[in-house]
């Protein structure tokens, strides 16, 4: 099974095979995680994906998390979860903490897909930075566009991003189609353009290991 569509409101299920440990993931990370997946053959994973527009609403981040957890509690060898902070201020980890369940190390997907190491070094350089994955390439005018309310209230794209001066698209595969999105979303902001292949970065590793047995 292959994600084609995922909109950024749909919660998704995936069941690979086995069913040994359950991945809990924002939902715009789900066409890369099954990608991986499928690409690799593993079949250790479940996977339960939240809505992607939460990163809008941080506030149900958590709580959503947290409930999908405790569904699962005593169903697998271990669960596993694909977030960075999101925007939780540190929310997150303090209830995973708690639940005693482990997430991808790293602030955000910008970070784990470029490998946390390689961001932090170029974090002064890209302070001025919008980034895009795969994923907000896709939906940029769903997500940004329109989330922000830009489409309806044209005054506020210099409230939003005066501050920046370039998008970044961290790519996670070839694709020149979302690569022309990338530019046009540039475009529109009035914003410089770089593009930077990363591929999947510590989403691949990490799954890698939790896959094999390691701890989660």
């Amino acid at each position: 099974m292959t994600l084609v569509n995922l909109k950024p409101s749909d919660e998704f299920a995936f069941t690979a095979g086995k069913g040994e440990v359950l991945l809990i993931a924002c939902g715009a990370l789900a066409r890369e995680i099954v990608d991986l997946i499928e690409k690799n053959r593993w079949t250790a994973f479940d996977l339960q994906c939240l809505p992607a527009k939460w990163h809008n609403t941080p506030g149900k981040i958590v709580p959503g998390v947290r409930e999908k957890i405790r569904e699962a509690r005593g169903q697998y060898r271990s669960i596993f979860v694909l977030y960075g902070d999101c925007g939780t201020g540190g929310l997150l980890d303090a209830m995973l903490a708690d639940e005693q369940v482990e997430r991808i190390a790293g602030p955000h997907c910008y970070a784990f897909f470029s490998g946390n190491p390689a961001f932090a070094a170029k974090a002064d350089d890209d302070i001025t930075s919008f980034f895009l994955t795969d994923y907000l390439a896709r939906h940029f005018d769903k997500l940004i566009w329109a989330g922000l309310g830009i489409d309806r209230h044209p005054e506020l794209l210099p409230l939003y991003f005066s501050n920046y001066t370039k998008i970044v698209y961290l790519a996670q595969t070839h694709d020149e189609d979302l690569a022309k999105k990338a530019m046009a979303a540039a475009k529109k902001l009035g914003l410089a353009y770089e593009y930077r292949f990363v591929g999947y970065g510590e989403l691949a590793s990490d799954l890698e290991r939790i896959g094999a047995g390691g701890p989660a």
